[in-house]
């Protein structure tokens, strides 16, 4: 039995690099469970493994999108899944290094994305949005689901739609359905090697701190710049993500160099805090505080586990 390593924690805390220890002990190809490293051309903000490491370690769902295109976890549910397989079949062992909790749940429990609905119905609110606009569908869905409209931009039509669909075909609130399977943790395939890394707080913020300074010293305005002199809008969701978000009000002038610092390192630390709300809720992980455990030893203790699993019998 070939084990498939998932490597999950917060911002910082150094999953890249156990994913790429354990790939190298083990014959392992790394799958990016990043929401951002999967677009091209952001590099810097989004802490991308270097060149190097890539040439060294087999990389996956790097680099694979134009910042303009779409991306779903949805996408990445059914490309991941492809190459889990692909790499087993290749008796190498994928690691999946997870940051975003979404993509790694629908990897691991049997998340539905799609609800078939019915081209009448996705027409229906495209000519409620061209007929009353973006604001009036968007009041339409907190009628609907409050809950699904709290997390939702009203700019984010697509996905205010959809909402709408679903609530329209199953009378059931996406929110809702949401929740239920958020809450529910089925037993995990015994190939799977489940682990968290955890940190104590001062230690993790010190990490982000030092992670958010590197970055700038190592051109993410000018790397900003690029992007926007090739024509791309910051308004592009994945320019909206933390880093990008703040070196662009910078570039724009809407804040000083001093004060976006400031609010890049604030708001890392909450993303942090909220990946860990996620990931704790889930008893399946196995925790390591890496102030408690060296790299080696650490290292160690997955590649026992993997061993024994690879004696098992299917």
């Amino acid at each position: 039995m070939i084990p498939f390593i998932v490597i999950v924690g917060p911002t910082a805390v150094g999953k890249s690099d156990l994913a790429l220890r354990l790939a190298k002990e083990i014959n392992g190809e790394i799958i990016s469970g990043d929401s951002v490293q999967v677009y091209q051309k952001l590099d810097i903000g989004s802490a991308k493994p270097s060149l190097r490491e890539r040439q060294e370690i087999k990389h996956h769902l790097i680099d694979v999108l134009d910042p303009a295109e779409p991306f779903t976890a949805a996408q990445f549910q059914k490309i991941a899944s492809k190459l889990v397989s692909e790499i087993k079949k290749q008796d190498k062992v994928p690691i999946l290094v997870g940051g975003t909790g979404l993509y790694v749940r629908s990897l691991l429990d049997p998340y539905q994305f799609q609800v078939d609905g019915s081209g009448e119905l996705r027409e229906k609110w495209a000519h409620f949005l061209k007929e009353y606009g973006k604001e009036r569908l968007y009041q339409a869905l907190v009628q609907a689901d409050p809950e699904s409209a709290r997390r939702l931009h009203p700019n984010d039509t697509v996905r205010v739609m959809r909402a709408l669909e679903v609530f329209d075909l199953t009378g059931e609130k996406m929110s809702s359905r949401r929740q239920n399977l958020d809450k529910s943790y089925a037993p995990l395939d015994p190939s799977i090697v489940y682990i968290g890394l955890s940190a104590p707080r001062e230690t993790l913020y010190e990490r982000i701190n030092q992670r958010c300074d590197h970055m700038l010293q190592n051109g993410l305005i000018q790397e900003i710049l690029n992007i926007m002199q090739a024509g791309y809008s910051l308004g592009l969701k994945p320019l909206q993500s933390i880093g990008y978000r703040h070196g662009g009000w910078f570039v724009n002038g809407l804040v000083s160099k001093e004060e976006m610092v400031r609010l890049l390192k604030r708001d890392t630390r909450r993303f942090a805090k909220r990946q860990l709300t996620w990931f704790q809720r889930d008893p399946r992980i196995t925790w390591y505080d890496i102030s408690q455990i060296s790299p080696e030893e650490l290292t160690a203790r997955i590649l026992k586990t993997c061993r024994a699993i690879k004696t098992r019998v299917e």
